[in-house]
């Protein structure tokens, strides 16, 4: 979308305030779809909500490619963007559950690998595009999303269910053969099964009645103090995720390289490219390393790069708006500190917070608990869209980039206070890091009954 809003505002003669509802439209109905993915999911299963997710995302890249004018455009930006919401939860959600202790942290963090892969083809597509006719090659950059989306529908008849789903189905059985599949040995998938059975024994949801009821009264109305604890680490992580500004950037970088003296649409859409490889190389990284390191120590450098990055882009872009021949060098600094920016962000916070968001839940409460959690940063994730360009022509880009940097300062402080580090423990023993300190085994294996 960053690259196909160029022509889409001279195709269509749309304004900014329109401009921002379509980039930020996405972002707001995604919220939808997160909120609903978590009971959906309990309802009728991992696998047959990245069915539904994967058919939203068809149609709206077709309503949006075929688009004759805004209000279609729009409309197929908004399905899309349920599937958005769809797909940010269970991707991760699904990968946590199959995955072993060991691997998880990479496994559970290729979602946002692809995700930043799919955002450097796109830049690459568009630039590919860019010399086509207006009228055609903004639809060829939307429209050729729908190729991806019949892929996932063709490659989850590959996928097996959920191993903790079935349990919590009563279907022990097909859990055993799934485990199997997905461990090193038999052992092992006998390990994993009696850890899970037991889970879903002492919840007493062992049966193929149990569809999700429940969930959102014990999460909101009536929250422990470990569940608490869990809510505010998961809320916490995804708004920063998003009050960062990542997105934002990503979709209005052209804007911000355009004000920075940047005008040929080809080294707008060339600087995208470079910032794509940035993104790309280091969320590649932190999959590869964010089992030996750990999630906080990774999430911790990431926060405070982005801080520093943000701080220098901020600097560069208020030097630029009063200069009258915007030298190379600041430019340069510029397009650095932006690639800075998004490189510590893929880092940290871009794969650790699906990580992080989708395995700290206990099984009963995960699904929808991990949704929630996702639908705060869909909401935060579209006020940022559809406000950035609105703020910045009010307090300068330079400055709402200071802003985005003290941020990034509060977030590195709350990620180091609230967040522990859940390496290479099961899913089935995370929640125990967000007990009492003080408890005994009688009140712990009572709170285990209660909340697990």
């Amino acid at each position: 979308m960053s690259g196909a809003v160029l022509f889409i505002k001279e195709d269509l003669k749309i304004t900014s305030v329109q401009v921002e509802i379509l980039v930020g439209s996405l972002n707001v109905l995604s919220l939808v779809g997160s909120l609903a993915s978590g009971k959906t999911s309990d309802y009728i299963g991992r696998r047959y909500t990245i069915v539904l997710a994967a058919a939203t995302f068809l149609v709206g890249a077709l309503l949006m490619g075929f688009a004759p004018s805004f209000p279609w455009l729009l409309a197929g930006r908004i399905v899309a963007g349920i599937g958005v919401g769809y797909s940010l939860m269970i991707s991760p959600l699904y990968t946590a559950e199959i995955s072993p202790a060991m691997k998880r942290g990479f496994l559970t963090s290729l979602p946002e690998v692809f995700i930043v892969s799919g955002i450097l083809i796109g830049y690459i597509v568009n630039y590919s595009l860019s010399g086509l006719h207006q009228n055609i090659n903004w639809r060829l950059m939307l429209g050729l999303a729908a190729v991806p989306a019949v892929a996932i529908g063709i490659g989850v008849t590959a996928m097996p269910e959920s191993p903790r789903w079935l349990v919590m189905k009563g279907r022990t059985d097909e859990a055993k053969r799934v485990l199997i599949k997905v461990s090193d040995s038999v052992q092992e998938a006998e390990f994993r099964l009696r850890e899970i059975t037991k889970a879903a024994t002492s919840m007493d949801s062992i049966n193929g009645d149990w569809h999700g009821q429940g969930v959102w009264k014990e999460l909101l109305l009536n929250p422990s103090r470990p569940v608490r604890r869990i809510l505010i680490a998961a809320i916490g992580i995804n708004f920063f995720m998003q009050a960062s500004g990542n997105d934002a950037v990503i979709y209005y970088c052209p804007e911000v390289f355009k004000a920075a003296g940047i005008h040929h649409k080809r080294q707008l859409f060339g600087v995208n490219v470079i910032m794509g490889v940035a993104k790309a190389s280091f969320v590649l990284i932190s999959a590869l390393y964010l089992d030996r390191f750990g999630r906080r120590p990774l999430l911790l450098l990431g926060t405070m790069g982005m801080a520093v990055s943000l701080a220098v882009l901020g600097i560069g872009s208020k030097f630029l708006q009063h200069s009258e021949t915007k030298p190379m060098w600041a430019i340069i600094v510029c397009v650095v500190a932006v690639c800075a920016d998004v490189s510590f962000f893929s880092m940290g916070l871009g794969p650790i917070t699906w990580v992080y968001s989708s395995e700290i839940f206990p099984l009963r409460l995960r699904a929808q608990g991990t949704g929630l959690a996702i639908s705060v940063n869909r909401l935060v994730s579209g006020v940022m869209s559809m406000t950035f360009l609105t703020i910045s022509e009010k307090i300068t880009f330079g400055g709402i980039f200071f802003v985005l940097s003290g941020i990034m300062v509060l977030a590195t402080l709350f990620f180091y206070f609230f967040l522990p580090e859940t390496k290479h423990k099961t899913l089935e023993e995370v929640w125990a890091l967000f007990e009492d300190k003080g408890q005994s085994g009688g009140d712990q294996r009572e709170m285990q009954m209660r909340d697990i």
